[in-house]
């Protein structure tokens, strides 16, 4: 077996004991959740005898372990559950908030990564220039504000004031792809200024690093213009550390996007664990928990195996 195959099954094998051990967490938590769906279902005014029948009705009066290994041998044969309140199999609608989820997350990508190392290259090209001061002061100024301020701002000049995107995200099924895209580029600027900083920085810090190097030095010598220089011998050999920066990015954009998806209302995987933590329906938090947690650790997982291709030196690292 190759060295690249073995430390990719080693990392799959232990994302999936993170997996295990970040489910249980997620089991645990849930059960610390205070009151349960019996109780905004059948409201204040509902008798123990009707309580404690509803609960047995929906299967929550057996023991938490019981219960926790039931959804997890369920999570094995591709069985998420049913939803408490809805009584609907969970697998039936949390495709389409994926969905949604990673559509917002790919166009924020596509926004973010692009401009992300471009601007870092031109940061580097004209480091300690008034670009590159202000390059880092707006970067860093979005990066230092939480999700949500960021997002009402956009929406008060773009959407209030100016009226160029709608400020509410009510994307469907039925839109074209055209009315989706459009109704989904604020929240996915909203989450572009978010992370672009840490893209940024990393590609200026990776690309600076190099410049000293020899073989830099050597290309200016030959009479190499500093651009070409930057993006043909000093970016591939900086690669590694940027693609980690991105990948990790990419990982928040997917899993970070529940503040963003609340604010502008858009339906998403977020919205839906957000909306049933309020209904207490504990398998759609766990549902929706899970999916974040394995996506997670694939993007990580991902970033490890393009970081080695990219330096072929960690597969030895003695």
């Amino acid at each position: 077996m190759s060295s690249l195959a073995r430390i990719i099954l080693q990392r799959l094998g232990l994302g999936l004991l993170t997996l295990f051990a970040v489910s249980l967490i997620i089991a645990f938590v849930v059960e610390l959740l205070p009151g349960d769906i019996t109780q905004a279902m059948l409201g204040q005014s509902a008798t123990p005898e009707t309580v404690a029948a509803f609960r047995k009705e929906i299967g929550l009066d057996r023991p938490a372990h019981i219960r926790y290994f039931e959804w997890l041998g369920g999570i094995f044969t591709g069985d998420l559950g049913q939803s408490l309140a809805s009584k609907r199999d969970i697998s039936e609608f949390v495709g389409t908030r994926l969905s949604n989820t990673l559509f917002l997350g790919g166009l924020a990508a596509a926004f973010a990564v692009p401009l992300a190392l471009l601007l870092g290259l031109l940061a580097a090209l004209y480091r300690n220039s008034i670009f590159d001061r202000i390059v880092n002061l707006t970067t860093l100024t979005s990066i230092s504000f939480p999700e949500f301020f960021v997002a009402y701002i956009l929406i008060l000049f773009l959407s209030v004031k100016a009226g160029i995107f709608p400020g509410i995200s009510n994307v469907s099924t039925n839109l074209a792809f055209g009315d989706q895209l459009f109704r989904t580029i604020l929240p996915a600027l909203t989450l572009t200024l978010v992370v672009l900083a840490h893209m940024l920085r990393m590609t200026r810090a990776a690309i600076i690093n190099l410049l000293s190097s020899p073989y830099i030095e050597m290309a200016h010598l030959k009479g190499t213009r500093a651009f070409r220089v930057i993006v043909y011998h000093a970016l591939p050999n900086a690669w590694g550390p940027i693609v980690n920066v991105i990948a990790l990015n990419l990982a928040y954009l997917v899993v970070g996007v529940v503040v963003v998806e609340v604010v502008f209302v858009y339906p998403g995987l977020g919205q839906l664990l957000v909306d049933s933590v309020a209904k207490r329906d504990l398998p759609v938090v766990q549902a929706c928990a899970i999916i974040f947690a394995a996506v997670y650790i694939l993007l990580n997982l991902l970033a490890d195996i393009v970081s080695i291709v990219s330096n072929p030196r960690l597969l030895h690292p003695r």
